[in-house]
């Protein structure tokens, strides 16, 4: 039967609304949130919109090709500050919620974000890039001409680097600027400095007396060779520097009771390096106990939401009840994410979890009811109200002309026995104006990670494939997240053993359970370790007729060295490191394996990717020429590792072209 709606085009990712961070207004009787949208200029611009939890109508708060985020209220409801990057840098704006233009409070020479009030209402604390011997009180914001001065004068001078942690994804090259925590004293229009020390601060909470500060950091003299975040307890008055933590593992999203005796946070002490579940933990300030809640669970906190449709930041938790007697969080498990609650005695309940994802969520202390973020496999995203009693209500209708129009798929989810005992959950979306009696090519998706979670979220790329007539697989190997820790552990220094195995096991899978899949025309793809992945199963299998590698790994010797994350990911993830075993990192290595593939390769690479640098891409791609193998190499300027997430509106949308280009070309 003929669908009355059009197939999925990769420019459609111009055509979709996304929101995140959503808050409540102090009164709970409304929220504001962020929209943000790929303008016709394609950029991407955000803006703030405003809605009464009883109406359908939204009010949109701020405009212009900007982009306006981290909203948070004064707690008399009155005014509210934002960042926006409106005057050329992302700089805090404070906005009458009654009306008004916004005024511009900070001119930081780099910037400021992260705005939190004082529970007064009189102050705002906030997160600043400072040089060592920076003016706070005479910061002037750099023109665009002054920052392209300066980044001429970058390019033209030597680098120097004395830091084990000298780059990172996203952000380039570091250099002696760290982030700082600034007080603003609103009415006097006077700043403080509150942190000092060489290493970055992490904004985190004010106490409700005003008086104590929390942030993390890692302010060990080794530093530099740590993974550690600690976290820090500042009395503004007294300047007395407080460590909660023990200098083992990491904490975030920390935040006080509402009576300021307590402290929540996120955290684990890396029991199972980078595959450890976090915890959730509460400290008593005045005996400096602390208590784990989630001891006897084995779920993911956070949101583990493999996706390429979340654009800006939203809660996860975990945030205190009005009593102070429970925690409401968000966590990952078997292919969703809900929203939860643990009292202060251990005992868990989830408050709302169905075939979706949860991707952000505010709580009300007046009503005790939330407002939700929900994605679903067929719907980019949505609020809904969740009531004291449990029930939902839809608040927003987003993208609904966008849906009327272009046809998406539904999954269905299936369930994959492993030859060794295992189960995997995964997913099959049929192609565009399905046929049960014709035969369709198949395209194997792997995510990246690999401790993440494909799962019931709206995914642009999966949809695309599948409207081009593809019948789309993805799946959850072992050490993705979602199942359990000694399952997202269980791909740890076995990097193509048994993870590989479950892959090949759903493939086969699908093909016995679904005779509409020609077994003849089988391709596969991946980013990240998916990239790694799509490497390893070309040179161990000639069953692929194409494959698209993405942001790959191809040879952990040199990653070790090149990546932002080489020196110690390597380790965790293989076991070892370049000094210990050079011969078994090889062994782990597609590289090693160039001569045995035999399925046509299409290498898609960022060249600003520090975390999988491009020279991965560049390696597999002249052994494969040499080797005279058909394979062809893309180049994408300027995108990072955040290429097919948050990178350049054109070039996602050549990457997706690219993808398209090689599969109907092979399959």
């Amino acid at each position: 039967m003929t669908n009355s709606r059009r197939p999925m085009k990769a420019e459609d990712l111009t055509r979709l609304e996304v929101f995140s961070d959503p808050h409540f207004t102090p009164d709970g009787k409304a929220y504001t949130y962020v929209s943000t949208i790929i303008n016709e200029n394609n950029e991407y611009e955000a803006n703030l919109f405003f809605q009464n939890v009883n109406e359908t109508n939204r009010k949109q708060w701020t405009f212009g090709h900007h982009r306006n985020s981290n909203l948070t209220f004064s707690p008399d409801g009155k005014t509210a500050v934002f960042q926006s990057n409106r005057s050329g840098l992302s700089q805090l704006w404070l906005i009458h919620t009654d009306g008004g233009e916004a005024r511009q409070l900070t001119t930081f020479k780099y910037g400021a974000s992260n705005p939190i009030w004082s529970k007064d209402g009189k102050q705002i604390l906030f997160s600043a890039l400072l040089e060592k011997d920076d003016d706070i009180q005479n910061q002037k914001e750099l023109s665009k001409e002054e920052q392209q001065q300066e980044l001429e004068k970058k390019r033209n001078e030597p680098l120097f680097v004395n830091r084990l942690q000298y780059k990172s994804n996203g952000k380039g090259f570091h250099d002696d600027k760290r982030t700082q925590i600034i007080l603003l004293d609103i009415e006097k229009e006077l700043y403080t400095q509150l942190t000092t020390a060489d290493e970055d601060h992490r904004l985190q909470d004010i106490s409700p007396d005003g008086e104590k500060l929390l942030f993390t950091a890692n302010l060990n003299p080794g530093a530099d060779y740590e993974n550690t975040i600690d976290l820090f307890l500042f009395n503004i008055s007294t300047k007395k520097l407080s460590k909660l933590t023990d200098s083992k593992g990491i904490y975030y999203n920390a935040r006080f009771s509402p009576s300021g005796n307590k402290i929540s946070s996120f955290g684990h002490e890396y029991q199972y390096d980078g595959a450890t579940l976090s915890e959730i933990f509460v400290f008593d300030i005045a005996t400096g106990e602390r208590t784990c809640l989630s001891d006897s669970w084995d779920i993911e906190l956070g949101d583990a939401m493999a996706g390429d449709t979340r654009l800006g930041k939203s809660t996860n938790g975990p945030i205190w009840s009005k009593n102070e007697d429970k925690l409401f969080f968000l966590a990952t498990d078997f292919g969703a994410t809900g929203l939860y609650l643990v009292t202060l005695e251990h005992e868990l309940t989830v408050l709302y979890k169905n075939d979706n994802h949860v991707f952000g969520f505010s709580y009300d202390r007046n009503s005790e009811s939330f407002i939700l973020g929900i994605s679903t496999p067929t719907n980019p995203c949505n609020f809904y109200k969740l009531g004291k009693d449990l029930d939902l209500t839809r608040l927003t209708n987003a993208n609904a002309a966008f849906l009327e129009e272009v046809a998406v798929t539904d999954p269905e989810t299936i369930t994959i026995p492993t030859k060794d005992g295992w189960k995997i959950q995964g997913w099959i979306l049929k192609p565009y104006e399905f046929d049960e009696n014709k035969k369709y090519p198949l395209i194997l998706e792997v995510h990246g990670g690999p401790h993440a979670m494909y799962g019931q979220t709206f995914f642009h790329e999966l949809q695309l494939l599948a409207a081009k007539g593809y019948v789309v697989l993805y799946t959850n190997p072992r050490g993705s997240h979602g199942y359990g820790q000694k399952f997202v552990d269980a791909v740890r220094s076995d990097y193509g053993g048994r993870d590989y195995e479950d892959l090949m096991d759903a493939v086969d899978y699908v093909l016995d359970h679904y005779p509409y899949i020609n077994e003849n025309r089988l391709g596969v793809t991946g980013g990240s370790y998916g990239g790694f992945m799509t490497n390893w199963i070309v040179g161990h299998t000639d069953r692929f007729k194409a494959a698209v590698t993405q942001r790959s790994i191809s040879n952990w010797l040199s990653f070790y060295g090149v990546s932002d994350i080489g020196y110690f990911f390597t380790k965790w993830e293989l076991g070892y490191d370049l000094l210990e075993n050079p011969a078994k990192l090889w062994d782990f290595s597609p590289l090693k394996f160039a001569d045995k593939v035999e399925t046509p390769l299409l290498i898609l690479h960022g060249e600003l990717d520090y975390r999988c640098p491009i020279e991965q891409g560049e390696q597999l791609f002249i052994a494969l020429k040499h080797l005279r193998k058909d394979v062809e190499f893309v180049r994408f300027p300027g995108a990072d590792h955040e290429l097919s997430r948050s990178g350049d509106p054109n070039m996602r949308i050549a990457r997706l072209e690219q993808i398209c280009r090689w599969f109907n070309k092979y399959l």
